[in-house]
């Protein structure tokens, strides 16, 4: 019988009691830190600028105290895993629990919301409210604030942890993402499309789907000469893939001359980014 490990994840910022005692109380045997560039990911300063030297060196007095709080992780937790994840980037951060989440679907797995400021937040609440992925976030309120925040954490103690309420949403099919990796792909458009300079029609969606097996049109036969263009493929295509992910605003479908075509908006891009972890293991992945 297969144990169910509590799995934490934390994206890592300026904290060290707001990680480290919920995952003490909770007594987790699994987890991973959310890494980003320099320290929660400010890798940049406020302006979008490199680092000054003043940002430096707040980042190295903080990833001193991140090597004590691993330390003291690694002295309570079975196994400890740090994670690369530009935490300035929602999407990013969203990805990174929605993987961590899949991979291990049959553990109790708990995100710590409050580790790393407001970007890295909505990106890991965002994570917990898929309904494909059983994960619960919850928000850690200290005992007190520091002055500095940056030679010492933001914040110090425990006062309570919160359970954070989350709504349901529908993430993509792994039929509909499948798609949206085509369409990103331009190299992958050989054998599909002839012209990579302009996107794909409709009919080589159907072609990509039907040789890489999706299910939405598993079931149905390629027409053969005689019968012509499969017109129900195309009702299937737009009910169960292109209609869904135009609503989202993933993709856009546009009439040039006699062809619809489709095109991969930045939106659908950022929602790919987020959710290709549902074709991990597929021959669909490129």
């Amino acid at each position: 019988m297969e144990v169910v490990k509590r799995v934490h994840v934390v994206p890592l910022g300026y904290e060290f009691d707001r990680i480290f005692e919920p995952i003490r109380d909770q007594r987790a045997d699994l987890v991973y830190l959310l890494e980003g560039d320099g320290v929660g990911g400010r890798g940049r300063n406020g302006n979008g600028g490199e680092r000054n030297g003043t940002t430096e060196r707040n980042a190295t007095a903080a990833a001193e105290y991140h090597e004590e709080l691993r330390a003291e992780l690694e002295s309570i937790v079975p196994e400890v895993r740090t994670r690369e994840c530009d935490l300035t980037d929602v999407y990013a951060v969203l990805g990174d629990v929605t993987t961590i989440a899949d991979e291990h679907a049959d553990d109790q797995v708990y995100v710590n919301v409050s580790g790393a400021g407001t970007i890295p937040a909505i990106g890991a609440t965002i994570a917990c409210m898929d309904v494909s992925t059983d994960a619960h976030a919850y928000y850690v309120e200290p005992a007190e604030y520091a002055h500095d925040g940056t030679d010492e954490p933001v914040s110090f103690g425990l006062d309570e942890i919160e359970e954070v309420p989350t709504y349901p949403i529908e993430s993509p099919s792994r039929d509909q993402v499948a798609i949206m990796e085509f369409l990103s792909d331009p190299p992958a458009w050989d054998g599909f499309h002839d012209d990579r300079t302009a996107p794909p029609k409709k009919k080589d969606l159907i072609e990509y789907a039907r040789d890489h097996d999706l299910s939405f049109i598993a079931d149905r036969r390629s027409p053969d000469e005689r019968s012509g263009e499969d017109k129900g493929a195309f009702r299937v295509l737009d009910t169960h893939v292109l209609e869904p992910l135009a609503e989202d605003g993933y993709v856009t479908i546009e009439s040039v001359g006699r062809r619809r075509v489709v095109e991969l908006t930045e939106r659908g891009e950022n929602a790919y980014r987020a959710f290709r972890h549902k074709l991990i293991g597929d021959d669909t992945e490129s």
